[in-house]
């Protein structure tokens, strides 16, 4: 017989093997699912990654926005809040300071 139609018997065989395997611990692995989702208060609407309805998500702005703290020589601006945006840590890997463009 060829090496190839030996192959493709193995890879038969497995597949199948893997089809019982999946069968038979489906139930159990349902079950831990379930029973972690009850401790941790996890809902469908977590695991389906739907918004939580909160300001943010309706797309309503801040009341108090945060000033801007920065400002980069296109007009690029930063409240200094979250990670550093790749225009200033661009500037500061060419050797500039970050305080050379704090917004006055």
């Amino acid at each position: 017989m060829s090496a190839l139609i030996d192959i493709q018997k193995q890879i038969a065989d497995l597949q199948a093997q893997a089809a019982e395997i999946k069968a038979s611990e489906f139930t159990e692995k349902v079950a831990m699912i379930k029973e972690t989702m009850a401790v941790y208060g996890i809902t469908l609407e977590d695991i389906q990654g739907k918004p939580a309805k909160s300001a943010k998500a309706s797309g309503s702005k801040s009341a108090n926005p945060a000033p801007i703290k920065y400002r980069g020589p296109n007009g690029e601006t930063w409240t200094s809040r979250g990670l550093v945006p790749k225009w200033l840590t661009s500037l500061i890997a060419d050797g500039h300071s970050k305080e050379e463009y704090l917004a006055r």
